[in-house]
């Protein structure tokens, strides 16, 4: 297995260990230390992937996370990692690659026809091509979607596992490079606790593709030096192959740290990523540079890659990637890059947009030989899968002119300058400035306690960029409360160069719609033309651009190619750069896989499960559970051969005729005492609390500021400043930071107490004609007689031997007790009950029933039969709202839209098929839906089939629905069918509430 472009010397590689991989069904071999970028190139692969929309043959462009290209799919089965940048990929003994977007391989693509029909998909086409029949519209997009997908999701469980852990910190250094190991060095020395963050394998940054000396030695000899200091010194932290993808209010720094991806599979164990959560008094942004690319004709063929990835892979894994190249620059940096190829033995020619200057990277490169033409610009590249030739004309004046000259090459080597690393610096809330000295944008003021250091803040001369990093470590130190002395900065030789000259777009506009396709961001397909045509369009904002042409999108996020674009759109419509402004850079700064997000909290940890304190016995007897909130309450009891239909049935029945018990221990209640109990009442609900006597118990509405039910529950008034509110059992955190917050900002000088009591109580809910006889026989000390115990109030006794609360309230219309005793007894007290009721066949029921009964009555669930839109009126509770105090919502209910006729209002309805039951959901119109629309009149917001009633009913909103009674509407279904139904009162079952004040 040769490696043809390996250098026989030379790397930060392992030759003594040799790696086998495959990509693409093929076996090649590598050296530790290599990425798969690198061992690829080393192999002499360059054609590596099909682009996004047009399947264009594509390579290996950077050798950073900035890759555009080199997408591919790691592994198979459950270890399958889609969308992978071969520059980030570490090489290990039998790693598994694919080419994604090509089918059925990457020579024979069958979607490279496009290629041929790429004048008809430009920029926005599918907006304007696929309009009709619109009955196709769902095909239209599963097409697009299967030609212009990348990598392909797991299909099977991860297999790995994921965990989070959090930090503090004085100093977060973000980048191991010279700046930031020089920043954390400084502030370390300072006693600081320090945290330095680097997205690669090993410290160095920018120095290890390259040969600098610092302190008059080999850089990479300093960098071990440092990192040897650091790691000695007990307060520093040092976290390689992380990388810090968001930076979020009040120096939060979120770091994704890869501890496994470089094993072989069958050797990784553990934790896979662990998710970092950094909060850190100041930190340092030494996160570097990208190198620019230049937009000419065919800049997307393999072959043509940035000229500092090719002096990275020169220096740092010891690949060659051409023998006869061509370095196409605006800069001197470019010359750097023709150096090093000239150094390894190949022919290199300069082509420099600028006249010659006095650069002391020219000068040498003339000095060895390198050929160098000045005031020339590379057109356009030629080659088929990969780079064969360029066409090189004259550049005077910014504009090209002459004759063009073919130039043989294996390799174009491109440098459009740099761009600072600025996103975590935008994330953090910052704004970039526009240099024009630099050509690039560069940070503004720190919003939060950080600054940038180096190339990310656009001081790409070493020697100064390491005295300002010292300084930015010892401020540092020094805000966040140590005495810092500044130590020695390292010290580099600088290089004197010439300006750069900034060429965003070689030759005219009107050629870049007629020529070879240039490329400005090489992911997504996006040319030139693209951006013209934007701009023509009218298109000026450049976040407009963005989704119109899809610049900036994808896994690369527009690192290399949104400066160029934005640059193109400015010339296009005459503004400057600064002028026409950035896209926002949001997290996450590199993809981050969903196993790092979620950590452990996945399928039965993905939300805390809470379970009342008779749980088990619910399992015990059958129960199928339901997830409510975060509580698992039971659902229904199914016995044998019962489904859920015949077991509600026959628990309804079963409450309606005897008795039964159902499990209400999940219900909100919250203990509110003090002095200001009662006034805080007045102030959240809407009827008055101030005269509501000590043992009784009254229902109540909430509002929010809108005037819009919020929630509702029974309160009780246990003592003089003593009462227990009770609330939605999905309902209850809400409430009580509603209140909270009430009382915390706006009414600080009540005095009032909330605590959660939910889990301190269980309740139980007996309820049925039978209720009162089962109480009797476990409860000896509360007199249950109806003129002793009526409806709407509270006693405390015992029952089974346990102290309680008894309350008389009811949720069915049946004569009905809840009984509250402390959790850690209600399984014996429940099991009493049951015993008890054992006479009147007690039947334990679960939710679905509890709603089915509650809904013959006409009994609201806040949530489900109200949306944020029902105001109390609506509901025709407005009996419930007090004219004669203030509330929270009131001044709300007067509002014109509030007030207005029409509303939608609580309603119920009678199927004219008492045997269907209406979906939940289903769309209410006046009469038989005609055409593809009809004016809605409202929706079904809860529906049953009522076993009493032995028919189906149904509750629902209805613009105006209390002056309906008696009218017929239809209920359009989402099958096509359409049925009709009455409007009637929302009170099914017994309308005089005769059976829960039974004698």
């Amino acid at each position: 297995m040769s490696q043809k472009d390996r250098l026989g010397t030379g790397g930060r590689i392992n030759r003594a260990i040799p790696l086998t991989f495959t990509f693409n069904g093929r076996t090649y071999q590598g050296y530790q230390g290599d990425t798969l970028a690198s061992a690829l190139l080393a192999n002499g692969v360059h054609f590596v992937a099909r682009s996004f929309k047009y399947h264009r043959p594509r390579g290996i462009v950077t050798a950073g996370v900035e890759e555009p290209n080199a997408v591919v799919q790691l592994e198979r089965g459950a270890y399958t990692v889609p969308n992978a940048r071969a520059t980030e990929v570490e090489l290990y003994q039998g790693l598994v690659a694919t080419s994604v977007n090509a089918e059925p391989s990457l020579e024979h693509d069958r979607l490279a026809v496009n290629q041929k029909f790429s004048r008809f998909l430009p920029a926005g086409f599918y907006y304007k091509t696929f309009m009709w029949p619109r009955k196709w519209w769902p095909k239209y997009e599963e097409k697009i979607r299967e030609a212009a997908g990348l990598g392909r999701a797991p299909d099977t469980r991860d297999a790995d596992r994921y965990d989070k852990c959090f930090a503090h910190c004085d100093v977060l250094v973000v980048g191991g490079g010279p700046t930031g190991l020089a920043a954390a060095y400084a502030a370390a020395k300072a006693g600081a606790r320090v945290i330095l963050v680097d997205d690669q394998r090993e410290l160095g940054g920018s120095l290890l593709a390259g040969r600098v000396e610092i302190d008059g030695r080999p850089a990479m000899q300093w960098v071990e030096k440092v990192e040897a200091e650091l790691a000695q010194m007990p307060d520093v932290k040092i976290l390689t192959r992380s990388t810090a993808f968001g930076y979020q209010d009040h120096n939060l720094v979120t770091v994704a740290q890869r501890l496994t991806d470089h094993l072989p599979v069958s050797m990784r164990k553990g934790t896979r990523e662990l998710l970092w959560k950094i909060r850190a008094k100041r930190v340092i942004l030494a996160t570097g540079a990208h190198e620019r690319p230049i937009v000419f004709g065919n800049n997307d063929l393999p072959g043509v890659m940035m000229a500092s990835a090719v002096s990275s892979y020169i220096h740092r894994y010891g690949v060659l990637p051409g023998r006869e190249a061509v370095v196409f620059t605006n800069n001197d940096d470019g010359y750097q890059c023709a150096l090093d190829l000239k150094a390894c033995g190949a022919k290199v020619t300069v082509v420099d947009s600028r006249a010659q200057g006095n650069g002391a990277l020219p000068a040498a490169a003339r000095r060895q030989g390198v050929k160098v033409l000045n005031q020339a610009v590379v057109t356009a590249a030629h080659g088929k899968f990969k780079v064969s030739s360029v066409q090189v004309v004259s550049y005077v004046n910014g504009h090209v002119s002459g004759q063009p000259t073919d130039m043989p090459c294996d390799l174009v080597a491109m440098s459009g300058g740099f761009s600072p690393v600025l996103h975590l610096f935008a994330q953090s809330g910052g704004k970039a400035h526009w240099s024009d000295e630099k050509a690039c944008f560069v940070p503004g003021k720190a919003v939060q306690p950080e600054c940038s250091v180096g190339a990310a803040a656009g001081e790409f001369r070493l020697a100064s960029a390491l005295r300002l990093a010292v300084d930015a470590g010892v401020e540092a130190a020094k805000a966040a409360g140590f005495e810092a002395q500044r130590p020695q900065a390292p010290v580099a030789t600088d290089v004197a160069s010439q300006p750069l000259e900034p060429l965003w777009l070689v030759g005219s506009r009107e050629q870049a719609s007629r020529g070879p396709k240039q490329f400005v961001d090489f992911q997504n397909d996006v040319t030139a033309a693209d951006i013209l045509l934007a701009a023509r369009e009218g298109f000026e904002s450049v976040e407009h651009v963005k989704r119109y042409t899809s610049m900036g999108f994808g896994t690369d996020q527009g690192k290399l190619g949104n400066i160029n674009g934005m640059a193109i759109l400015a010339g296009a419509l005459g503004k400057s750069i600064p002028e026409t402004g950035t896209t926002t850079f949001r997290p996450n700064y590199t993809p981050v896989t969903f196993g790092l997000v979620a950590g452990r909290e996945l399928g039965d940890l993905l939300d805390p499960i809470r379970k009342t304190c008779i749980h088990e016995w619910h399992v015990e007897h059958g129960a199928a559970f339901e997830d409510v909130g975060n509580w698992k309450r039971p659902w229904y009891y199914p016995k044998p051969g019962e489904d859920l239909h015949a077991a509600v049935a026959r628990e309804s029945l079963a409450v309606r005729q005897s008795v039964g018990i159902l499990d209400a221990s999940t219900l909100g209640k919250i203990d509110i005492q003090g002095p200001d109990a009662a006034k805080l009442l007045n102030w959240v609900y809407t009827n008055p609390w101030s005269k509501l006597e000590v043992g009784k118990c009254r229902y109540g509405l909430m509002l929010d500021e809108n005037g819009m039910v919020f929630d509702d529950g029974v309160t009780v008034r246990l003592a003089d400043q003593h009462y227990v509110m009770t609330t939605t059992t999905g309902g209850a955190a809400r409430v009580l930071t509603w209140l909270e917050r009430w009382l915390q900002t706006e009414w600080p000088d009540m005095k009032v107490r909330l605590a959660s009591v939910t889990d301190h109580w269980a309740t139980f809910a007996v309820v049925g004609p039978k209720s009162r006889q089962v109480l009797q026989k476990v409860c000896s000390d509360i007199d249950f007689a109806n003129a002793a115990f009526p409806f709407m109030t509270y006693r405390e006794g015992t029952v089974a031997g346990v102290a309680a609360r008894v309350m008389r309230i009811s949720f069915s219309g049946e004569l009905a007790y809840e009984v509250n005793v402390p959790a850690n007894l209600g399984r014996s007290v429940w099991e009493a009950l049951m015993a008890a009721g054992a006479e009147f066949d007690i039947t334990p029921y679960g939710t679905e029933t509890m709603h089915v009964l509650r809904a013959e009555k006409g009994y609201i669930i806040v949530g489900q039969d109200t949306d944020g839109s029902v105001t109390p009126y609506d509901l025709g509770m407005g009996g419930l709202v007090a004219k004669s105090k203030d509330f929270l919502g009131k001044r709300s209910l007067t509002r014109s839209d509030t007030a207005k006729e029409g509303r939608k209002q609580f309603v119920g309805l009678l199927a004219d098929d008492a045997q269907f039951v209406i979906p939940e959901g289903s769309q209410i119109t006046a009469g038989p839906v005609q055409g593809d629309t009809a004016p809605m009149l409202g929706h079904v917001t809860s529906s049953y089939y009522s076993p009493i009633l032995t028919r189906s009913i149904a509750l629902a909103v209805v613009k105006g629905g209390l002056s309906r009674m008696g009218e017929k509407v239809n209920i359009a279904l989402a099958d096509g069918r359409q049925i009709g139904a009455k409007i009637a009162s929302p009170v099914f079952y017994d309308t005089e509430g005769a059976r829960q004040n039974v004698e």
